[in-house]
């Protein structure tokens, strides 16, 4: 069967074409970043109409590039949270539509249990169980995964996500968005060891997460080194001369927490469960120093660690077509019927 995926959920139309058979055909992700950049994120009115007008365009070219009509595909899988309601309204009505036009099945995705399910688009898959972190702008979890659809979450954010603390601390340095990877880059300059944050929430037992205050810890540093006007309209003379080091030397911390605090709950996980097959997930998985010290650790426990490559990190269709695939033959419906789910707990999955 030819799936269909559309992603909708936030700032990245993704399309992308699965064959049950072949594997995946082809995708595109057009990203947002241009329409938000001179907001400094997502402002959630725009994205819905970018959405609106990149989606068709994208399906008929991807359609094109593949050699594939619509008359060939079998089924659509469409994101329907959890995310913005806009955003996702968007690519549920696009979908559900197409379907219905070609009486053919649709299915709603949880946009989690895409990302949880990417890595399975790669040569070398991880078998079940395992153990997923899923990171990103919006979530930091831990989920034990039995088999598809067979979820338990063992800790999650209680406040902001990895992600969202990335962004917010980029913008207190001044950087331009998105944030995040803009910080990572600037943490390659920093000098280890200049400055020391906390590691929330590891001084405690179990497997939740807390980075608000390290947040905080970073605004605090931030002001004391005299760099708080980074980013607004000052002179130069109203910054310290090493100013760009500090930047580099907060930066570099900063990520250094934060990675530290989650390969610390990822292995307690590991050696809660006695699972040994880890699998890292979201937009944030893409961070070099993130996957290196997983990986280091999984080492360490005599276990294995998966992810998907780089362009299959952040919002894509190719994830939502394949998690669609696995549940269209036994859950699809052809019903005109569209429902977004901004809040979605992925444990209210049912199984494949």
């Amino acid at each position: 069967m030819l799936v269909l995926g559309i992603e909708s959920s936030c700032d990245e139309t993704g399309i992308a074409l699965y064959d049950t058979e072949k594997g995946l055909l082809g995708h595109e992700i057009y990203s947002q970043i241009k329409v938000h950049a001179d907001y400094g994120g997502v402002v959630p009115e725009l994205a819905s109409r970018d959405h609106v007008r990149k989606t068709i365009p994208i399906i008929q070219a991807l359609l094109q590039r593949c050699g594939v009509t619509k008359a060939d595909i079998g089924g659509i899988a469409f994101t329907a949270g959890p995310g913005l309601v806009g955003a996702l309204m968007v690519g549920a009505c696009i979908g559900r539509s197409l379907a219905y036009a070609l009486d053919i099945p649709a299915i709603e995705v949880h946009h989690m249990e895409g990302h949880l399910l990417a890595p399975m688009l790669e040569d070398e898959q991880p078998e079940f169980p395992f153990i997923a972190l899923l990171v990103s702008g919006g979530h930091t979890q831990i989920v034990e995964v039995q088999e598809i659809g067979v979820y338990q979450i063992l800790g999650e954010s209680i406040d902001d996500a990895a992600g969202e603390a990335f962004d917010k601390t980029a913008k207190l340095l001044g950087l331009d968005y998105p944030g995040g990877p803009m910080l990572a880059k600037l943490a390659e300059r920093g000098e280890p060891g200049k400055y020391k944050f906390p590691r929330p929430m590891t001084d405690r037992p179990g497997l939740d997460f807390s980075f608000s205050g390290l947040k905080t810890a970073a605004a605090n540093v931030i002001r004391s080194e005299g760099i708080h006007l980074a980013g607004a309209k000052s002179e130069a003379t109203d910054l310290p001369e090493n100013a760009e080091q500090i930047k580099a030397d907060i930066a570099h911390a900063f990520q250094q927490a934060v990675v530290d605090t989650i390969a610390i709950k990822c292995r307690r996980a590991v050696e809660q469960t006695g699972i040994k097959t880890l699998v890292i997930a979201g937009g944030v998985s893409a961070n070099t120093e993130l996957r290196a010290k997983l990986a280091e650790m999984m080492k360490k426990n005599r276990g294995q660690v998966f992810y998907p490559r780089h362009e299959l990190c952040t919002d894509n269709g190719a994830m939502i077509a394949f998690a669609g695939a696995q549940r269209i033959l036994t859950q699809g419906d052809k019903a005109l019927k569209v429902k977004a789910k901004p809040r979605w707990s992925i444990e209210e999955l049912p199984p494949v």
